[in-house]
């Protein structure tokens, strides 16, 4: 029983990796489109020092956006804002220490972004881990699902106030989350969300990733409800080269370098639909969209499914001591 709860994630992650490389075979990325000037609108992009969340960062500055990159690793985090000030000729990008596998960082960087009076348009939780051993977060969650989801729930609830207020009919704020096509493979086991029993590292992965799909639905369910001018939707970036892979085993790595060189999407075809979710017009008041290469898609049937999106939510919101409200 044991062996068969560790395999199966396994097997399904990577017969849903095949499926997306046939269909990026298949299928050019998909292209941005001229999108408008986000002159005087501020972002916030965590993991934006690297890989998607570098070009998604150098994309919004290069619109006029003032960006700020938050993430774990300050040398590296000072050098991105250095080379997208360089590129994009544009001063107003930042770097501010975050670590979302810490909920009391999480709160700090809140606490700090206030104090500076700035709005708030754009938030895209973008940073993650992928494939990791067994590790906890500082406040004792697997690592997985700690970083990758309860991370981004506590940031994006702390600055929902900030959005609403930045926020206006015609022109909402957007959150925009990077979940996977490995969310197709989640299973979401609300008795066992630090993967307590059986831990497998593809499992604790797609489950981060469905949390992620459910968590913005749900909000997006909230939002409406208030008639709050903020939108909330979750994207598939396909499978992209970047660091993320670095945790795969050796056979699987050497397979990986010839097939990214043909299949993968490089980190700014990746980033395309996250940009074009953060600022294309026709998506003005759109959410709750579960987008890839640039078109909504039908996400995991499990990902609709309201009792789980409120169970989670309530166990999220007792996780990192929020009021579920």
């Amino acid at each position: 029983m044991w062996l068969f709860s560790f395999i199966l994630p396994i097997i399904r992650l990577y017969l849903i990796g095949v499926k997306v490389l046939i269909d990026q075979l298949l299928h050019k990325s998909f292209t941005l489109p001229v999108l408008p000037r986000q002159d005087g609108k501020v972002a916030i992009v965590t993991g934006g020092a690297r890989g998607m969340g570098y070009e998604t960062s150098r994309h919004l500055a290069s619109l006029g956006a003032r960006v700020v990159i938050a993430g774990n690793e300050e040398e590296e985090g000072l050098s991105a804002v250095k080379k997208i000030q360089r590129e994009t000729g544009h001063d107003k990008v930042e770097f501010m220490y975050l670590d979302l596998a810490s909920l009391e960082s999480v709160r700090q960087f809140v606490q700090g972004f206030k104090a500076r009076a700035l709005p708030l348009h754009i938030l895209v939780n973008n940073a993650g881990v992928m494939l990791v051993p067994e590790r906890r977060t500082v406040d004792g969650f697997e690592l997985h699902f700690g970083l990758n989801y309860l991370g981004h729930f506590l940031l994006t609830n702390l600055l929902l106030d900030l959005l609403r207020e930045s926020g206006r009919s015609g022109k909402c704020s957007r959150i925009v989350t990077v979940s996977s096509a490995t969310h197709y493979g989640g299973r979401l086991n609300l008795n066992d969300l630090q993967s307590r029993s059986c831990y497998c590292s593809h499992g604790a992965y797609s489950q981060s990733k469905l949390a992620l799909v459910l968590f913005t639905y749900r909000l997006q369910k909230q939002l409406w409800a208030r008639g709050d001018p903020v939108t909330a939707n979750a994207v598939d970036p396909g499978m992209v080269d970047t660091d993320l892979y670095q945790n795969l085993c050796s056979p699987a790595q050497m397979a990986k370098k010839p097939v990214a060189r043909l299949l993968f999407r490089t980190p700014t075809e990746g980033a395309s639909t996250a940009i074009y979710t953060v600022a294309a017009c026709e998506l003005e008041g759109l959410g709750g969209l579960y987008l890839y290469n640039g078109q909504n898609r039908e996400s995991s049937t499990c990902s609709y499914e309201r009792h789980l999106q409120d169970d989670l939510w309530t166990k999220s919101c007792d996780l990192v001591g929020l009021q579920k409200a």
